[in-house]
This record gives structure tokens, C-alpha cells and sequence, in this order.
């Protein structure tokens, strides 16, 4: 089919035909954007957290005033919760991956570097490797006469006491290739704070840090370092996936049974505060999925609309091309032809729209670059959607008889 005929036919109608190619670069340059946001929210929402997420619960509580012998009193709150049927591990650790309190510091590679290689996330507080069910890869967990309270790390910092603080960690195997690649990270040192030493005596494959940025997600450190119930992110216990809710239960019991006064405020699993901190993620995937079924749907009713009032200001041209010996199939290929033209200058005016928005997210919101192969996979959809939209107006005018096309003329 000559080409030239259509691209003269549309000239006459130009502002129609502008409105549908300024249509389809719309929804070619928000759809493309838009799908490309939706794919990594569910790639951040799937992200591996390190731990055993079916296999922990939390349960947070708190003193009303001081409590000098807090540290006391966790460890015996620690030993009763042992003993509940199911339990096989509890921990006071300091944060969780998806929680909603973060410690970090910065590390630096050596004594009188000025600026930080990296951030990290801090993990302290004792049987953290067994309670969240990390993975040694290499060397050695915390003895315990290694650990430090709390308090009297706290001391030794203001007082720039750098004997009473711990020196050894167990970091990640991503932050471990970050600071030293293709290197054994065992016996290597860097310095945190103020030029504080810290040597690597193990390694672990993965735990997330509370919150989950795009880059060093993973990058975490344990310290060996005690802590009580003021500091900790809760009591987390480990148990099978099936004893969950009765553990929460009883953990709950026994914590109120040893002190009534101490305050729940929070006891759930690990599983909520994961769904809980990625409620947004979910909302706005819900919001973008509803744009991109408006859009199209717009789009597709703007095609449809279109091609059935050309058909019907075409009646004549149809009705002396059918007289001339145009086939049935002729006259649908015309209108296909024509709204595929349309759709390819959409797109080719989308595709630029589409790399301006992602340059522009990427400035403002810090989002990836967009992968080349969302622009040919956004130009089929597009070239689909219009080619169903035309085919009904297109099958219509096919329909009618050379006759009646020229009496209603």
C-alpha cells in the first residue's frame, strides 16, 4: 500500500491528527517511566534482609523511669523467655532491617583519612548471629568475654578511653568486597569515630540495614557490645514459623508476669514490620498502575473515537474505492496503516519525552536511569493498543458496500 496517499489524507486533518501523536507521546513517556518505577519498587520490596524473616518475632517494652540494673534485669527476662515452649534463640539487639530506629557510623580506611569510604549500619547486643539466623562464611563469632556494656562504652567515649572500647567486628561479605576487593576481609583493620581501631575477626553474607538505600544496603557491622531493654529495638525471638502467634503470646505473659509495670509497646512479627515498611512502596505502585490503565484506556478511546469519525467523514472516498475494486481488506489495511504512521510518530516524540522525565526524576528523586529496553518494549504496547483501538472503526468501514457508501454520500 503507497504510503504517500495516507500521509497527504492526514495532512488535511492535521490538528486531529497532532492531538492522537501528542496523545501516544504522553502515554508513551509516562508509561515507560511509570512501569520502570513500579518494576523497582517490587524489586526493593523483594530485597533478601539476611535474616530469618519467618522464623522471628518482636516484643518491645519499656520502663517508666530508670532502671539502674537494667542490663540485670534483661538477662533475666532473657532467660525466662528461653524457657518458653518453641523458643529457640532471644536476643535485645539494638535494630532490625525495616524498623523504624537506625545507628550507623562512618568507616575510614585509615587513621588520617578525611572522609568516610563508606557508611555502615551498627548492630549491637549479644546472640545476634544464632537469634536472626545469620551466616558465618568466615572466621569466628563473638566470645563471651568479649562483649561490653553499653554503659561503659558510652564512658569510655566521652572520655576518649580507647582501652575500654571494643576493637574487634564481624562485618558483611558486601561491605567486606566494598572496603577490600577480592581480599580476605579476616585481620583487616579500619578506623570509625575517633580514629578507633577495629580488626575483622568474622564474616557474614548478608543483613540489611534498617533502612534500604539504593546503594550499600547491605553494608553492616557487629559490635560487641551488651545491651538492656532502654537501648534495644525489643526483645526478638526466634521460634518456628507455626509458633509464632502462641510465642508472641506467652512472650508478652511472661514479660508482664515478671514486671507489671513495664509498659508493651509494641509485639509482632517480623514479616509486619517488613510489610509495614514497605506499605509506601506498595501504595504508590497501586497509584502508578492506575495511571497507567487510565492512560492507555484514554489513549485507546482517543484512537477509536478518531478513526470512527474519519470513517464516517470518509464515506465517499470508501464508497469510490470499493467501486474501483478495493477489497474489504483493503480498506481495513488503509486505516491500520494509518494509525500505525500515527502511533510511530507518537512514539518517536515519546521516546524523547521519556528520557527528559527520567533525567529530570533521576536530578530530583535520585531514581535509576532507565533501561533502553523499556523504550522498545513501551513501543509495541503502544503499536498493539492502536492497532486494537482502529480495528473496530476499521472493520466498519470494510462493511460497507460500495452503494451504500456512495448514496450516503
Amino acid at each position: 500500500m503507497a504510503i504517500r496517499p495516507i500521509i497527504a489524507s492526514l495532512s488535511r486533518h492535521r490538528i486531529a491528527a497532532l492531538l492522537i501523536v501528542f496523545e501516544i507521546a504522553l502515554a508513551f513517556a509516562i508509561v515507560s517511566n511509570a512501569v520502570f518505577l513500579i518494576r523497582e519498587r517490587l524489586q526493593r520490596m523483594d530485597i533478601v534482609s539476611g535474616v530469618a524473616d519467618h522464623q522471628l518475632v518482636q516484643v518491645q517494652m519499656a520502663y517508666i523511669g530508670n532502671e539502674p540494673d537494667a542490663e540485670a534485669r534483661a538477662q533475666v527476662d532473657i532467660a525466662a523467655l528461653r524457657q518458653i515452649p518453641g523458643v529457640r534463640d532471644v536476643a535485645l539487639i539494638n535494630q532490625l532491617p525495616f524498623a523504624d530506629r537506625s545507628s550507623n557510623g562512618g568507616i575510614k580506611l585509615g587513621p588520617r583519612q578525611r572522609w568516610n569510604t563508606v557508611h555502615v549500619a551498627e548492630y549491637f547486643g549479644q546472640n545476634i548471629i544464632s537469634t536472626l539466623g545469620l551466616r558465618l562464611i568466615a572466621g569466628r563469632k563473638f566470645s563471651p568475654g568479649e562483649y561490653l556494656g553499653f554503659g561503659a562504652v558510652v564512658r569510655a567515649l566521652h572520655s576518649d578511653n580507647q582501652k575500654e572500647l571494643p576493637h574487634i567486628v564481624i562485618v558483611t561479605e558486601a561491605l567486606a568486597e566494598r572496603l577490600w576487593p577480592g581480599q580476605p576481609a579476616l585481620g583487616k583493620t579500619f578506623y570509625m569515630g575517633n580514629g578507633i581501631q577495629f580488626r575483622v575477626i568474622g564474616v557474614i553474607t548478608n543483613l540489611l540495614r534498617p533502612e534500604v538505600p539504593s546503594i550499600g544496603a547491605d553494608y553492616s557491622i557487629l559490635l560487641p557490645i551488651r545491651i538492656s531493654l532502654q537501648q534495644a529495638a525489643g526483645y526478638i525471638i526466634r521460634c518456628a514459623p507455626q509458633d509464632r502467634e502462641r510465642v508472641l503470646k506467652a512472650a508478652v505473659a511472661t514479660l508482664k508476669r515478671i514486671d507489671p509495670n513495664r509498659v508493651l509497646l509494641k509485639h509482632r512479627t517480623f514479616e509486619q514490620i517488613r510489610h509495614a515498611y514497605f506499605q509506601n512502596d506498595r501504595a504508590m505502585a497501586g497509584i502508578l498502575v492506575g495511571v497507567i490503565a487510565a492512560l492507555l484506556l484514554t489513549t485507546a478511546f482517543g484512537i477509536a473515537g478518531l478513526a470512527s469519525f474519519w470513517v464516517q467523514q470518509r464515506t465517499r472516498q470508501i464508497g469510490v474505492r470499493r467501486a474501483l475494486g478495493a477489497r474489504r481488506v483493503d480498506i481495513l489495511r488503509y486505516f491500520q496503516t494509518e494509525n500505525f504512521l500515527l502511533a510511530t510518530a507518537g512514539i518517536a516524540l515519546g521516546c524523547a519525552a521519556a528520557i527528559g522525565i527520567n533525567v529530570w526524576l533521576m536530578a530530583h528523586y535520585a531514581v535509576p536511569r532507565l533501561p533502553i529496553i523499556y523504550l522498545p518494549i513501551g513501543a509495541v504496547t503502544l503499536w498493539l493498543l492502536g492497532q486494537l483501538a482502529v480495528l473496530g472503526p476499521a472493520l466498519r468501514a470494510a462493511r460497507v458496500a460500495p452503494t451504500t457508501a456512495m448514496r450516503a454520500a
